[in-house]
């Protein structure tokens, strides 16, 4: 695998970057943003400079120059949904980001930031008389949606089912197990069961994501801050109660839902060690959470008639074998359990950039109009 690739992932406090060259990962770094520098701006899209000028002189700090750079990866951002795949970043998509119609989050900045530096990038080739030009994409943004029209049915025709999910790791477990069974991705129905700080289960057949869960929109399964599906009467009556305003009903599903709303903690290690230390009020948090998941699990067996190759179990919470083991015995009798913990975004995010270096992708071009 030839050329450089500079990943780019930015959360809400920090923006993670990686570099590889050749195919080996030289660097990974998470810069943190202090709560002093994001206090200066009024919205997260203003952060781009500061963020940018962060990326940029630690690159100079490890020796690295711009010039060398191939390639900018991106986590993709909250745009109108698209099919999966790699896109390059085009003045549609950074209009859709900075537009935030979709929603606005600090994941929005990613494209920004690795356009702007396929920018300088650019000219400082061009300086040098160079003018091969770097190019800034981002791979299986977590709106993607491939989703089958039936499965997109709810109970109102007025709140469809709508996909929101961890697309880039999920995509790239897939991808995985079926690289270890001598298969493409093509070749393979898997389910992913991502967990992390959100939670999805995500349905993959023969290259497409026909049904997942909207992990930020009070779908899916519980997580360490989501509150994921609950009962919608008790739901109703509490938001006209006058005890609690739009925005902290919101955030009482994502953020202090799950695992925060029950111990004030969304550290599942502190819960494990708890549960073990005979804690049984958190044991049975614990086993609650694992049927959530087994449940959505089982559920989008049954869209395919049960005919999965295999259950991936991803994320972070998946270095815990209780966890695993639990949700594995309730569904291992739909298909072989495989666990590859960790969220592997940059990893995912890089080896999307030599499959476009290699010419072995799609390239796409975004467009609100084009789905």
């Amino acid at each position: 695998m030839n050329g450089r690739i500079l990943v780019i992932n930015t959360g809400s406090t920090s923006s993670k970057i990686g570099f590889y060259d050749s195919g080996e990962k030289l660097f990974e770094t998470n810069l943190t943003h202090t709560a002093e520098e994001i206090a200066r701006y009024d919205s997260v899209m203003d952060q781009t400079p500061m963020r940018r000028d962060a990326i940029t002189d630690f690159l100079s700090e490890k020796g690295i120059a711009l010039e060398s750079i191939d390639v900018a990866m991106a986590r993709g951002g909250l745009i109108t949904p698209i099919r999966t795949g790699v896109y390059e970043v085009n003045q549609e998509m950074r209009d859709a980001l900075i537009a935030g119609k979709e929603g606005v989050h600090a994941c929005n900045l990613s494209a920004l930031l690795a356009d702007d530096i396929a920018a300088m990038v650019n000219e400082a080739r061009a300086a040098q008389g160079n003018d091969v030009k770097c190019r800034a994409f981002i791979a299986d943004p977590p709106m993607a949606d491939e989703m089958l029209p039936e499965v997109k049915v709810g109970g109102l025709p007025e709140f469809p089912r709508r996909t929101l999910f961890h697309a880039l790791n999920s995509r790239a477990m897939v991808r995985r197990y079926a690289r270890s069974v001598g298969k493409t991705n093509k070749d393979v129905t898997v389910i992913v069961a991502h967990m992390g700080g959100g939670s999805s289960v995500s349905l993959h057949r023969h290259g497409l994501v026909i049904d997942t869960n909207d992990a930020l929109g009070g779908d899916g399964p519980i997580s360490p801050e989501r509150a994921g599906n609950v009962p919608g009467f008790p739901l109703v009556e509490k938001c006209f109660s006058g005890q609690w305003t739009e925005a902290q009903i919101k955030k009482r599903l994502v953020g202090r839902g799950g695992a925060v709303a029950y111990f004030g903690t969304n550290d599942f290690r502190e819960l494990a060690a708890r549960a073990d230390a005979g804690d049984k009020e958190v044991d049975t948090f614990l086993k609650g959470y694992c049927i959530s998941f087994a449940k959505y699990i089982a559920g989008l067996a049954s869209v395919v008639c049960g005919k999965v190759d295999a259950i991936v179990l991803t994320g972070g919470i998946a270095y815990s074998e209780r966890i695993t083991k639990d949700i594995a015995e309730r569904v291992e009798f739909i298909a072989p359990v495989v666990v590859y913990p960790g969220e592997n975004e940059l990893e995912s995010l890089a080896e999307n950039g030599y499959g476009i270096l290699a010419g072995e992708f799609e390239i796409r071009y975004y467009h609100p109009d084009h789905f």
